[in-house]
């Protein structure tokens, strides 16, 4: 590999760029032209892998040897093993925390949280609660979020305040679930942990929270509720289908306190969808029978495919149901795409040359935050996809904090901060898209974004974070979270 690593120097920056420059382009055709279904529901990988085929192909003008380019995807593909794993059990873990009842446990307690003179940050305390629970912003803004604009907007508040209150929330939890795909895809691609990422993310997102809390509870006095929250209707739906008891929450209890204790990432998810199933057989024996006479058989339905558990609630519907390990392909396979993109691009030099250009650029740590930050908020306009927004700076930027002396979990706090929350604010990004059309049922609908306080602040926190040198974590070799000094910006 010393021979390729000469032959990498040969090859300067606007060779490194174009592989760079055609996902770009090719990600905004996608987005403008074909409104994101180019290729279907795949697209952005196979955008992946044509781009790395165009740097396969810089590699072969420059002499690259094919056997160092399969190498270094090879040993790419390898270092997401465990992220691999992770987002498996994740899968199952939803599904299998539907049915023992965890997760309608923490959405029948929280609803009872309701009140009308604090409704705003209510919506935000609830939505944040449903998000760390299912691992999703989307899936919370499509069941709570719903009944909390209809609630609202008969409180006489403005559903663009009650969509800002319940994205703010989501999101958050979103980011601090360890259910979340994005929050997985982040640490994967920066090469630190699932737990000690989301340890570490909590420096900066916990005083973003509590800012948004405040904001909102602020609002409250110039948006007084002139009416009655009802929430009966849920409650009693979710209590006719499931055996509630707060003995359900030993569940998620035993993941956090494993996480707590710093066990592997493995064994507290692990653990977590064994108990779970125990759970489900020893207080949901009744739903079990209900939905098959195998109960072996909805058991693993749980953990691997899709589940449904009906209730006379649409809206409760829409949360009610999993697809396990199945709903984890689609990210799973984009993060094999992006390493394989990433490899090449590795392997041929091109991540090495654009590093050392970013380094000249950034000499500094904050200036290396802030171009992760505008690069992140930038994939999000132009590749309309958070994901993407994720995989391609957490692939450029990696050598660059590792260059600097930077612990991992610096680079992948730094993405979700700017790269999970911010897609929302972009009207034709998916997210933004999606939910402007489930809350305010209207695709382009903006009047959510000055309100969405959690999601634009966030990014300002992280740069604040880096300007004052507030927990600028040091690389060390034992690896990431650790009590090193912090470097000087």
């Amino acid at each position: 590999m010393e021979n390729a690593v000469k032959k990498h120097k040969k090859i300067n920056l606007i060779a490194s760029l174009i592989a760079v420059v055609v996902l770009l382009l090719l990600l905004a055709i996608n987005i403008f032209k074909f409104e994101g279904v180019f290729l279907g529901t795949y697209t952005n990988h196979c955008i992946l892998l044509l781009a790395a085929l165009v740097a396969f192909g810089i590699g072969l003008v420059h002499k690259v040897p094919m056997r160092d380019v399969f190498h270094e995807v090879f040993q790419n593909l390898k270092s997401v093993a465990t992220p691999v794993f992770i987002l498996m059990l994740v899968g199952a873990l939803t599904g299998t925390w539907l049915l023992s009842g965890v997760i309608p446990a923490m959405l029948y307690y929280g609803l009872q949280l309701v009140n009308p003179t604090i409704f705003l940050p209510t919506c935000v305390l609830i939505s944040a609660i449903v998000s760390i629970a299912t691992g999703s912003s989307w899936t919370t803004s499509a069941t709570v979020g719903i009944a909390f604009v209809g609630i609202g907007t008969a409180l006489g508040i403005e559903a663009g305040i009650i969509a800002g209150a319940v994205i703010s929330g989501a999101y958050f939890g979103d980011k601090m679930s360890p259910l979340s795909d994005t929050t997985n895809l982040a640490p994967a691609m920066a090469g630190t942990d699932l737990f000690t990422h989301i340890r570490y993310m909590s420096l900066t997102t916990i005083p973003t929270f509590l800012l948004t809390l405040i904001f909102f509870t602020i609002l409250s006095f110039f948006q007084p509720a002139t009416g009655i929250a009802d929430v009966t209707i849920f409650l009693h739906e979710i209590a006719a289908t499931f055996q509630i008891s707060p003995l359900l929450f030993l569940v998620p209890g035993l993941v956090v306190g494993l996480m707590l204790f710093k066990n592997k990432p493995l064994v507290a998810l692990s653990s977590g969808v064994g108990f779970a199933l125990l759970f489900a057989v020893f207080f949901q024996g009744e739903l079990l029978s209900k939905l098959s006479t195998r109960t072996l058989e909805i058991l693993t339905k749980a953990v691997f495919s899709n589940l449904e558990i009906p209730t006379k609630s649409e809206t409760l519907n829409s949360l009610f149901r999993s697809d396990g390990v199945l709903g984890m392909v689609w990210t799973i396979s984009l993060i094999l795409a992006a390493m394989v993109f990433g490899g090449v691009m590795d392997a041929i030099g091109a991540l090495s040359r654009i590093t050392e250009s970013l380094l000249h650029i950034a000499r500094t740590t904050f200036g290396l935050f802030s171009s992760t930050v505008f690069s992140c908020v930038g994939l999000n306009i132009v590749a309309s996809d958070q994901y993407l927004a994720i995989v391609v700076p957490g692939k450029m930027f990696k050598k660059a904090y590792e260059e600097k002396g930077l612990a991992p979990e610096n680079l992948s706090r730094t993405l979700e901060d700017s790269g999970t929350v911010t897609s929302v604010l972009v009207p034709w990004n998916t997210c933004g898209a999606y939910q402007s059309k489930v809350l305010l049922g209207e695709v382009g609908d903006l009047s959510f974004i000055p309100y969405a306080f959690f999601n634009y602040v966030s990014p300002f926190t992280t740069l604040l974070f880096a300007a004052f040198k507030i927990k600028i974590q040091q690389r060390s070799k034992k690896g990431s979270f650790s009590k090193s000094p912090q470097i000087k910006a």
